[in-house]
């Protein structure tokens, strides 16, 4: 990793922010980080604090096509389209639970009952395997994993391919 010229900026993936002289390094998303001096290297190794490990995210588990059919075929996952009620209401994954992400952290907050007035689905459990969130493009998808993993949800993870992928596949 190349040494900035201002020792107190951020370094992740060759992103700066102006930030305390922390970085990240190798992509390790807030699991590693250390202090950087320039000519001087790591000047120690520290721990990442947790508003920084919120705000660099960790690498989020994802599903291909190929392995959401035969998680789907074998009823092995929960799907959530977390796009607007509108976009869903025009196509989506069958079988897929609508939760807009603007509404997805309320949502998996809410004890079981409410969840299951509101839903009319089961609400998921922390230790659920292969809770699917998707969207249309897949940054939403995206966004909604980590919401997800960030509220304790462990089996959460994005179809990065999104509806897109599926409607050219599945048309």
């Amino acid at each position: 990793m190349e040494v900035p010229e201002n020792p107190w900026d951020v370094r992740v993936r060759c992103l700066q922010v102006p930030w305390g002289g922390l970085f990240v390094e190798r992509g390790a998303w807030g699991v590693a980080a250390g202090l950087k001096q320039p000519g001087r290297g790591v000047q120690r190794q520290v721990s990442c604090p947790p508003a920084l490990k919120s705000f660099f995210s960790f690498p989020v588990p994802t599903v291909s096509f190929s392995e959401l059919r035969q998680l789907l075929a074998s009823g092995r996952a929960r799907l959530f389209d977390v796009r607007s009620r509108e976009e869903a209401a025009a196509g989506t994954i069958p079988g897929a639970l609508n939760i807009p992400v603007s509404e997805l952290e309320m949502a998996l907050n809410m004890d079981p009952a409410a969840f299951q007035t509101s839903y009319c689905a089961e609400k998921p459990k922390l230790e659920d395997k292969n809770l699917i969130f998707f969207c249309q493009m897949g940054r939403r998808g995206l966004q909604a994993t980590q919401l997800a993993q960030g509220l304790g949800y462990t089996g959460a993870r994005n179809y990065a391919g999104a509806y897109k992928e599926w409607l050219e596949k599945e048309g």
